[in-house]
């Protein structure tokens, strides 16, 4: 006797669901109850990446020309593969010209107007790619923060998403973060289904912004739990543990150097250990993971370490002495998606993926001739699929 879909048994049926990519999985969770049930007990934990969002770069000239085009391109969405969907901010020329992202996390893409005073506190735009849906968050309104004496001198850092309710509504929490002084704050708002609430969480007294502030990077990373802040030519990092809005700064490895600008905070693919990535010596590309050891440097572990020498000379034009590659060859980002790829940005040479376990260098260009951008932000989205969410 012929056996049907209906006689699989749940162990069957869990063992075939778990075959299929994420994309079909969410498709046969369609089908029925039943199948819905055990789609949402075969669905990865990690939701599937979709593309990346940046804004283009004009392609530069090699030295001593312009490193790039100062145009502000609006930000644009490359799908992963052709049965990636076709996504993009659904903003008007205008508003499209004049914002710019500065974080993407839990399907949530956070704008600010660009370019804005440093000192003001900003209005943010969040927008979800996969709802079309979207809110303008107000700035905190004076009374936020009573006694404000610090108005005349803050310098906004950056904003980014702490945590994300239900994805079937539009409710989040954001973070902006302020040097007040000398020392960092927290503006906390909280949007439920676009109604939003400021407050102002007191100056962190434990850490002292003990230089010019411009020096830090305006967009976040997340990575292994926690926000990170790049400082430009530090040693140290900028780190906001999301769950109790606590900063600290986070040393970079002193093998490194102290006056490094090359390395790269992210996870490791195989298991989202938090991990460093550095180019050192413009030859080796050096991945450390955060590790207790009695050999740690400052609580980092040299996990890995692969010659780029040759893979950077397939790089047409790239200097071949180690110092006009010092100039014209930096690391970008680890790739937030967890692919095992990091990003190398050149000046004049182009803008290039590294995947560490292949060691394929790929050019990123786009059809129209323009570079990708800087940072490449990593879109997923909400997870899990709002019809397999539980109800909270």
């Amino acid at each position: 006797m012929a056996t049907t879909v209906a006689d699989l048994t749940e162990e069957a049926l869990d063992a075939i669901l778990r075959c299929l990519t994420p994309a079909d999985l969410i498709r046969a969770a369609l089908a029925c109850h039943r199948w819905r049930r055990a789609a949402s007990r075969a669905l990865p934990r990690a939701p599937p990446l979709l593309g990346y969002f940046f804004h283009p770069q004009g392609p530069a000239k090699p030295p001593p020309e312009p490193t790039s085009d100062k145009t502000h391109h609006p930000a644009v969405f490359v799908p992963l593969d052709a049965a990636s969907p076709r996504l993009s901010l659904e903003l008007s020329p205008t508003a499209a010209r004049g914002l710019s992202i500065q974080d993407v996390h839990l399907g949530l893409i956070l704008l600010l107007h660009h370019p804005r005073p440093q000192s003001l506190l900003p209005r943010i735009v969040a927008v979800d790619p996969a709802s079309r849906r979207r809110v303008l968050l107000p700035p905190p309104p004076r009374g936020t923060l009573p006694d404000d004496r610090w108005r005349g001198d803050r310098s906004v850092i950056g904003v980014a998403v702490l945590s994300r309710a239900h994805p079937s509504r539009l409710s989040f929490d954001a973070v902006c973060v302020t040097i007040d002084g000398s020392l960092p704050r927290a503006w906390v708002a909280s949007v439920r289904d676009g109604d939003c609430a400021w407050r102002a969480l007191p100056r962190a007294d434990r850490v002292v912004v003990d230089f010019d502030p411009w020096w830090f990077e305006t967009r976040c990373v997340h990575a292994a739990g926690n926000i990170y802040w790049h400082i430009c030519n530090s040693s140290r990092l900028l780190q906001l543990d999301p769950r109790t809005l606590e900063f600290s700064f986070m040393p970079v490895p002193a093998a490194l150097g102290d006056r490094i600008k090359k390395y790269r905070i992210g996870e490791m693919p195989e298991d989202g250990r938090l991990c460093m990535a550095a180019i050192v010596d413009e030859e080796d590309l050096q991945i450390w993971v955060r590790g207790k050891a009695r050999w740690s440097d400052r609580g980092w572990l040299l996990e890995r370490e692969m010659s780029m020498t040759k893979v950077l000379d397939t790089v047409p034009g790239l200097p071949k002495e180690s110092m006009g590659r010092m100039i014209c060859t930096w690391l970008s980002d680890i790739d937030y998606a967890r692919t095992g790829k990091v990003f190398i940005k050149t000046w004049g040479y182009g803008r290039y993926s590294f995947h560490m376990e292949s060691g394929k260098l790929e050019h990123l260009v786009m059809k129209d001739g323009k570079e990708y951008g800087d940072p490449m932000y990593a879109y997923t989205l909400a997870w899990p699929p709002e019809f397999l969410a539980a109800k909270d």
